[in-house]
């Protein structure tokens, strides 16, 4: 029984010893540090995500109690004809925007890289849209893209061009909105790429003009490989940006006309704070997350056959 006695006390001098231990380690001041984003991380990500999942498993018009259905709400994705149309739109939609956006960028930055005087003005000027509200850019340009009094159609009128109704024609409101998203998020891919210009070494131009390169040739070879990792992360940051497009289709175009410029997000909102189904509104927006996560799951798998310097 003494012996017993003595054994427990040693393990529990020891656990004592070796908590007060882990309390003084860097491990614990480690833990002690990241434990707020943690848990930052547990209840704004991972709860939401995973109640999200069960959610889609539920038949939930918001004033009645959920009830579960398993895959149903998946069943009837599969045959619903207007996500078909809207998954259709909102790929349209990334792919106009992110070539447009990324190319836009990079001249802007290739173009006021250099310390001439006043080009900090026009740095600034291009980002200022960044900082400004996606409702209040969206109401502008809506305003500009008007048929009668908008300020486009009325210099079209200078021209003697008879400008067309921009958000009210099935063929040209896509269009518009992916010009006024291009324009409104540009600034910040533009300073992520001057960053990156920056960091180039001067030697590398220095040799490729030694030996006969021009300007194309040092853009193609020097500049382009050198900046690489920045168009990598850019390119992720624009298509999970474009995926996730709203404000814009709700002020401007209200997804209209018809069904030309609805896209996933806001049909999950119609869904969900129009005709309060928000079983079906969640899964709408899982498979709007595994699109997301599938597109950027293989940029990181062939990021290896042409993203340079990477660290």
């Amino acid at each position: 029984m003494e012996t017993n006695i003595q054994t427990e006390k040693k393990l529990h001098l020891r656990k004592n010893k070796n908590r007060r231990k882990f309390i003084g380690s860097e491990s614990f001041y480690g833990y002690l540090f990241t434990s707020p984003m943690m848990l930052g991380f547990l209840l704004v990500m991972l709860f939401p995500l995973i109640y999200s999942i069960y959610m889609s498993l539920t038949d939930w018009k918001l004033l009645n109690d959920p009830n579960f259905i398993g895959t149903e709400n998946y069943q009837r994705l599969v045959n619903d004809p207007d996500f078909l149309i809207v998954l259709k739109n909102t790929l349209i939609f990334s792919g106009g925007l992110v070539p447009i956006n990324i190319i836009l960028a990079l001249l802007l930055a290739l173009l006021l890289q250099r310390n001439l005087k006043g080009i900090g003005l026009f740095r600034t000027t291009i980002f200022i849209p960044v900082m400004t509200s996606i409702v209040v850019w969206s109401i502008i340009w809506k305003y500009m893209f008007g048929t009668d009094e908008g300020f486009i159609n009325q210099l079209l009128g200078w021209l003697g061009i008879e400008g067309p109704a921009w958000l009210y024609d099935p063929k040209l409101a896509m269009g518009a909105v992916i010009f006024v998203s291009a324009l409104k998020n540009v600034g910040l891919n533009m300073v992520l790429f001057l960053a990156a210009l920056q960091q180039v070494d001067k030697n590398l131009y220095e040799a490729s003009y030694l030996d006969g390169a021009n300007k194309w040739k040092q853009f193609q070879h020097v500049t382009l490989p050198m900046i690489t990792p920045t168009v990598f992360l850019t390119l992720i940051l624009t298509i999970i940006g474009s995926m996730k497009v709203f404000g814009q289709i709700y002020v401007m175009t209200n997804g209209g006309p018809g069904n030309s410029t609805k896209v996933l997000v806001y049909y999950i909102w119609e869904n969900a704070f129009k005709l309060f189904d928000f079983g079906y509104a969640s899964a709408i927006a899982i498979v709007l997350f595994v699109i997301i996560l599938v597109f950027t799951l293989i940029q990181w798998g062939v990021r290896k056959r042409w993203v340079f310097h990477e660290e």
